[in-house]
């Protein structure tokens, strides 16, 4: 047995006696296949089929949602690595060892955006539309991921006698049983309550990309104190970059919300929108885009507005749909 790959863990407060945790789920072709590798993509998974069930609502097939995740998950996937690489200062000949472990969840999410603009805009489909319809997908995943961090034994944080602390035994602490407060299950269960609120209140959003603001604005706070325990912090000088990142997608979230909100409530007592209006961010700020509706299956629920394709409106081709 590799000790390398055993943690002890407890949770006396909980009652929880010590039991150990090996971080290799099982062995193929002679290579050690990690729990984290298996839980991670069993979180992708649960995402994609999130965005599938959700999309379908809003006109979106099954290959449509397919495009995206051959595009975004690896895109996403090298984004983490190569965040996580920049922060660690990894020799460049050791970047694509992702095996070896090393990566972060800013550069997955931020390089996950970008491929989700691209692919929006090559479909030509409205990019906050698609995040609305995935980032609570991502918050499973993510939900799911940390229990990964749980079965290598690491993304722990400080020492704590606090009731929750888990007592954790492995290389990382010298093999002796040390009380830390269990960042990894913070973390995981905001997630989750992140993910419940979202889905219960998601039909209140008055404009594209409230959810995904929503998003940005609850992991951001969440995760400003969080990594604030953590014993193994990215950091820039003194500063810690995912509790500084965290806490600028917090305090630039809230504030859009705030002011589309209220840009959208004008609008409607101008009489330029209707209040069941679903309501674009452009025209919220004023940008006239002609639009036009595609409708990917033919059993799309009424309750849902179909996910559209935007076009300039100085093109000369007219098209149907509403003006917006």
């Amino acid at each position: 047995m590799n000790l390398f790959s055993v943690s002890t863990v407890s949770f006396p407060g909980l009652g929880i006696e010590p039991f150990e945790v090996n971080d290799t789920a099982f062995n193929l072709f002679g290579r050690e296949v990690k729990w984290y590798g298996v839980i991670i993509c069993f979180g992708m998974i649960l995402a994609v089929l999130y965005f599938y069930l959700r999309g379908r609502k809003r006109g979106i097939n099954f290959d449509t949602v397919v495009d995206y995740a051959i595009v975004t998950i690896p895109v996403g996937v090298i984004g983490a690595r190569l965040y996580y690489c920049v922060f660690y200062h990894t020799p460049i000949q050791d970047i694509y060892k992702i095996w070896e472990g090393g990566l972060a969840i800013y550069g997955g999410i931020i390089f996950g955006v970008l491929a989700v603009l691209c692919v929006s805009h090559f479909k030509k489909q409205s990019v906050f539309t698609l995040l609305d319809l995935i980032v609570p997908g991502v918050m499973i995943a993510q939900t799911c991921g940390r229990w990964g961090n749980f079965m290598n034994g690491e993304a722990f944080g400080s020492a704590t006698d606090i009731f929750i602390r888990m007592g954790l035994k492995n290389y990382r602490t010298g093999y002796v049983m040390t009380y830390v407060h269990p960042t990894f299950l913070y973390e995981s269960l905001w997630n989750l309550i992140g993910f419940t609120l979202i889905n219960i209140f998601y039909k209140k959003k008055k404009f594209e990309g409230e959810i995904f603001f929503w998003y940005v604005a609850w992991y951001g706070l969440g995760r400003t104190f969080i990594e604030m325990l953590r014993t193994d912090s990215l950091y820039i000088g003194q500063l810690r970059v995912s509790s500084l990142l965290a806490a600028i997608c917090f305090v630039v979230s809230v504030p859009l919300c705030i002011f589309f909100r209220a840009k959208r409530k004008k609008l409607i007592a101008a009489g330029t929108i209707a209040e069941d209006d679903y309501c674009y961010i452009s025209t919220l700020l004023g940008i006239k885009k002609k639009v036009k509706e595609v409708v990917v299956e033919e059993t799309v629920e009424k309750q849902e507005t179909p996910v559209i394709q935007e076009e300039n409106s100085t093109k000369e081709s007219e098209s149907d749909g509403n003006n917006n």
